[in-house]
């Protein structure tokens, strides 16, 4: 937890807000504005589109403080970069065509209800006219994009499409972290 805690201190103070995406349940902290909580849709394991999910509200609704649910958000995660670190933990079936990312982004939307569709390109910048058509075939869902935005000229590419969430880039270079913030 003290390396969570070390990069919320170095973030906050910016004017955004600051939004934590646990892996495990033990990194959750809600000394943040939001917590994100992924179900990875394009999962081979049950275990990463509800199973995480289900183990740590139980665990968290017999706890003295209860489930904080004003601050967790729950997102559709559609994972595109076969090479990342979340392809391959959650054994993400990457290699989707164009329809069959829209169609688990609409899926995600109207029928699960999702408020966050997040297009995951973690590790590399994503294709900006795939996340273009995801966003015009969402009804209700706010459209996110993660995925290589380490300068000012991608985020405002990005933009254009979704809300971007810059990760990585904090870690190398902290000073370029600041340029993404529009």
């Amino acid at each position: 937890m003290n390396k969570v805690e070390r990069l919320l201190n170095a973030v906050k103070g910016h004017g955004i807000p600051i939004i934590l995406e646990p892996v495990r349940s033990e990194a959750v902290t809600f000394n943040v504005d939001y917590v994100f909580v992924p179900a990875v849709m394009n999962s081979l394991d049950r275990w990463w589109v509800i199973g995480a999910h289900i183990d740590w509200l139980t665990k968290l609704a017999r706890s003295r403080r209860g489930v904080p649910w004003k601050k967790i958000i729950p997102e559709a995660y559609i994972v595109l970069n076969p090479k990342s670190t979340v392809a391959k933990v959650t054994r993400c079936y990457t290699d989707l065509s164009m329809n069959e990312v829209q169609g688990y982004s609409m899926f995600a939307d109207s029928f699960l209800k999702f408020p966050i569709v997040y297009i995951e390109y973690s590790g590399m910048y994503g294709n900006p006219k795939t996340v273009g058509q995801v966003r015009e075939s969402l009804r209700q869902a706010k459209l996110f994009y993660g995925g290589g935005i380490d300068s000012r000229e991608r985020a405002k590419e990005m933009t254009r499409y979704a809300t971007i969430v810059v990760g990585n880039i904090i870690y190398k270079d902290p000073e370029k972290f600041l340029e993404t913030v529009l």
